[in-house]
């Protein structure tokens, strides 16, 4: 997203004050509305982009055959401001005024996540090998790709090594309402839950294998 500030908001204040379908992951709001075709789905991009020009602020839009896929977040401010909530739900308003249903499926995001005991000696290596962008002074996540297509990277400290542990893991960003469904789903379908220590933040689960997957909401972090 690019174009205007606007005051900060908490992922708690955003919550409250977003139109359905839009949901906080991490410093960004998504959503994504079933089209049924690309007409409908141009119609729809067209008007949101006049919406946008008419705010000077911009969503990241993915047309797709039967759907739209929005995101917002104000890079500039590295973080939600009143600017993403103002026009996720003029968005939300242009949505309805289509008849546009959302996706069924709750919107998510992937971020890899990298432990190591000296980031600062392995950073420059991801950094050259995925040709990402480094993000210094974003409290969210340490490299990004410069197409914003690929997912995110973020490195965590180890504080000793854990020779018979996986040193990276997905985060998988949820929204807040559905994180224990998907817990209890994952368990249910053999896995273990190996720590809610950080919860409402993240849990840790991990398959029969050992393989983890951290699970990631916006909960806590303001």
């Amino acid at each position: 997203m690019t174009g205007s500030t606007g005051t900060p908001v908490s992922g708690a204040q955003a919550t409250e004050a977003l139109s359905e379908p839009w949901r906080v992951l991490a410093d960004t709001v998504y959503a994504a509305y079933k089209t049924g075709g690309m007409v409908k789905g141009g119609e729809f991009v067209a008007k949101i982009i006049d919406a946008a020009e008419a705010v000077q602020h911009h969503p990241d839009i993915d047309l797709r055959y039967g759907s739209v896929h929005l995101a917002l977040t104000t890079h500039s401010a590295k973080t939600l401001t009143e600017a993403d909530v103002a026009l996720a739900n003029a968005i939300a308003g242009i949505a309805a005024d289509l008849d546009l249903e959302p996706l069924p499926a709750p919107p998510a995001r992937f971020d890899l996540a990298i432990d190591a005991l000296d980031i600062a000696a392995i950073r420059p290596f991801w950094l050259a090998v995925l040709g990402y962008r480094d993000e210094p002074d974003n409290p969210h996540i340490d490299l990004t790709d410069p197409a914003g297509i690929l997912p995110g990277v973020w490195f965590q400290q180890m504080d000793e090594p854990r020779p018979q542990r996986s040193r990276m893991h997905v985060d998988l960003w949820v929204p807040h309402d559905v994180v224990d469904e998907r817990i209890a789903a994952a368990v249910d379908a053999g896995g273990t839950l190996v720590t809610d220590e950080f919860a409402p933040e993240w849990w840790v689960l991990a398959d029969v294998e050992g393989n983890e997957i951290c699970l990631c909401t916006w909960q806590n972090r303001d």
